[in-house]
């Protein structure tokens, strides 16, 4: 029984959308792949838990004293906690002005082979009571991971 006219149209053009839409999402993904930076507190850069060369943010607190600024040009090493693990940072540019140490930061860039963040962005908070929502995810799950049970009569030391 053969396929009437109408319908066989309507057929092609549903075929035709999906596979348009199939193609387009396709492209889609495949143009963000290369755009996606996973943030990643240090316990988990320290862990090893990082892919090598991926793009990658971390952040945490700024450890102080830890700040070395170069002589002649615009690079800065700094290291970065989130109180389990310290992660060394690189960056040459113009820091932010609210970047100092012991407060927050997010920093986007490259891990190499030696364990460094080979930023290229370096995000500081923007008023005394902010502070990035991975930043205060992470310093919050690393504070639960090293407390003490002090439900059971334990106190910190």
């Amino acid at each position: 029984m053969p396929m009437h006219p109408q319908r066989k149209q309507r057929l092609m053009l549903v075929a035709f959308i999906v596979v348009f839409t199939s193609v387009a999402i396709g492209l889609m993904l495949y143009a963000l792949r290369g755009n996606i930076n996973l943030f990643y507190p240090p316990a988990e850069i320290a862990a090893g838990k990082v892919p090598q060369g991926a793009s990658i943010r971390a952040g945490g607190m700024v450890v102080p004293g830890s700040v070395q600024r170069g002589t002649d040009d615009l690079s800065v090493t700094f290291r970065v906690t989130d109180y389990q693990a310290e992660l060394v940072v690189s960056y040459s540019g113009i820091l932010p002005d609210l970047f100092a140490e012991g407060e927050g930061i997010v920093a986007a860039g490259v891990l190499d082979e030696q364990g460094v963040l080979q930023a290229t962005e370096v995000l500081a908070k923007h008023d005394e009571n902010y502070m990035p929502p991975e930043v205060a995810d992470a310093l919050a799950q690393s504070a639960e991971a090293s407390s003490t049970d002090y439900g059971q009569g334990k106190t910190p030391e």
